[in-house]
């Protein structure tokens, strides 16, 4: 083994070639016979260090070990020249034992010798000879590689998928800022200009109001003008002792004027002008007024629905916005229908490509989720999540007239303050029951924790996504937002309200 692995150091640093007679000098370097002998000659030197020699390289003793291992270390060249890297390879000797390497220790994953297989630290071990072991690793090698050869593909497929998302989701961010900077510019243009008509008619008021105060002002000026030359005047004449001179004096300029005309008031024939500036409702709910004027411009609005009555139990406002709970009759009431009729109205923001907008400002938070069997009647939900509630307690459930299959739609309910209600789409709503709330989605329903009690819930329903989303429609807040991938197109907008008795709170559809 050591004419293998330190063939490097059985080489002569003169021939550079593996020693062949080798000799050692007394200051313990070694050479080959000739090689040294050549050098002694010229210079008695060592080649090394530079010790003086005094013998001769020809009755310096051979040194066996460093001529034996030489010889182990040219054998070991040959071999590789003969049979190649693979066969030298297997030639080599067990480091511990100097015996050739013919087994594989599998359990151990290292080459061995016989004597390896019988020693201590390989007992019990699995043992293959070196050519079944390396055709065994090379299949398992060759079927690894195959397998990932197609891992590589696939994870090149994903990769390839992943940067075409990323540029798609870079793509849609661009467009939804475009679109939203777009609308927003509507706003604030006109926005603007509404300010730029308020401001020119506060200015138009101003000026004229500024022209009645200066008329009013220069006919002041110039009465205070005339009375200060009459006092002026008055007073020098007064100063004439002479009757004809004072007479004279005094009516020199004055025509025929009387001194009762001449003294006459001047401040009562005149009068301050005040025109004090106001803009009516402008001044104190600018920004109220300003906000309705905007519904009527902005476009779309939300889902403008109608009621429509097909049961006694229930009662509707004629303008078909408001329902009422009626019950007088001991059957179970039937459902009714309450269409829509436009795209939505019901909110300042509208329905087209919303987000879920204020969805980092949640009012809700989930506290606990658990799952419950579907109810497959209002009576089984009533069992299964209010058992406080009475026997005779029963529910109306309606739905829209139209049907939502595509696109993105919102609508605004006023819940009033019923203590019941179930608002959203079949089978996806959320309820308020007494001081609780929670959401369905599916068969799960899921308990919410809340603090506040919205008179207003906005319902925001995307076919694209599909996500369903409610709102504080009064805060503008996001309450929660549940996936709908499991509902089946088209749906419609769903109302479930229970009540004990005559409830005169009504539930009304939001118009603006």
């Amino acid at each position: 083994m050591a004419s293998v692995f330190y063939s490097e150091d059985l080489t002569c640093s003169i021939c550079l070639t593996i020693f062949s007679d080798p000799v050692t000098l007394l200051c313990g370097h070694s050479f080959c016979r000739w090689c040294i002998t050549d050098v002694l000659k010229t210079k008695p030197q060592c080649p090394h260090c530079q010790a003086a020699v005094s013998t001769e390289g020809k009755c310096l003793p051979t040194s066996h070990i460093l001529k034996s291992l030489a010889e182990k270390a040219k054998e070991a060249e040959k071999l590789k020249k003969e049979h190649g890297p693979h066969k030298a390879e297997a030639a080599e000797l067990c480091p511990e034992h100097e015996e050739k390497l013919k087994l594989f220790c599998v359990t151990d994953q290292q080459l061995a010798c016989m004597i390896c297989r019988d020693g201590e630290n390989h007992e019990g071990h699995k043992f293959k000879p070196i050519k079944e072991a390396a055709a065994s690793l090379r299949k398992d090698l060759e079927m690894g590689i195959e397998s990932l050869s197609g891992d590589i593909r696939a994870t090149e497929s994903l990769a390839k998928r992943q940067r075409e998302e990323i540029t798609k989701n870079k793509a849609t961010s661009q467009q939804l800022m475009t679109q939203i900077h777009r609308q927003f510019e509507e706003m604030h243009q006109f926005l603007r200009k509404r300010e730029d008509k308020i401001k020119n008619e506060l200015k138009n008021k101003e000026e004229d109001a500024a022209e009645k105060m200066s008329k009013a002002l220069k006919a002041m000026e110039t009465a205070l003008s005339e009375c200060r030359k009459l006092e002026v005047k008055a007073a020098s004449v007064l100063e004439i002792k002479e009757p004809d001179r004072f007479l004279k004096s005094w009516t020199e300029g004055n025509s025929m004027m009387t001194s009762e005309h001449l003294f006459r008031s001047r401040a009562i024939e005149l009068q301050v002008v005040n025109t004090s500036l106001s803009l009516g409702p402008y001044e104190s709910h600018l920004q109220f007024f300003m906000w309705k004027e905007m519904l009527q411009v902005i476009q779309p609005r939300a889902e403008q629905l109608s009621l429509k009555r097909n049961s006694a139990c229930l009662t509707v406002s004629d303008d078909g916005r408001s329902l009422f709970c009626n019950p007088n009759s001991n059957q179970p009431p039937s459902g009714f229908v309450f269409g829509n009729t436009q795209t939505p109205s019901g909110s300042l923001f509208g329905s087209r490509n919303w987000s879920d907008f204020g969805q980092t400002t949640q009012s809700f938070h989930m506290s606990h989720q658990k799952s419950v069997p579907l109810f497959g009647s209002s009576t089984s939900l009533q069992q299964s999540q209010h058992s406080s509630a009475s026997s005779s307690t029963s529910s109306i459930h309606a739905c829209s007239a139209e049907e939502f299959s595509s696109g993105q739609h919102y609508w605004e309910i006023d819940v009033g303050s019923r203590d019941y209600w179930e608002l959203g789409i079949k089978d996806f709503f959320l309820k308020r029951d007494g001081q609780t709330y929670s959401t369905c989605s599916g068969n799960i329903i899921r308990a919410l924790t809340f603090t506040d009690r919205p008179r207003k819930i906005g319902i925001y329903l995307n076919c694209l996504s599909p996500k369903l989303s409610f709102y504080d429609a009064d805060k503008m807040t996001h309450i929660y937002t549940m996936s709908t991938g499991l509902m089946v197109m088209p749906v419609s907008a769903y109302i479930n309200i229970s009540y004990r008795s005559p409830d005169p709170n009504p539930m009304t559809v939001c118009w603006y």
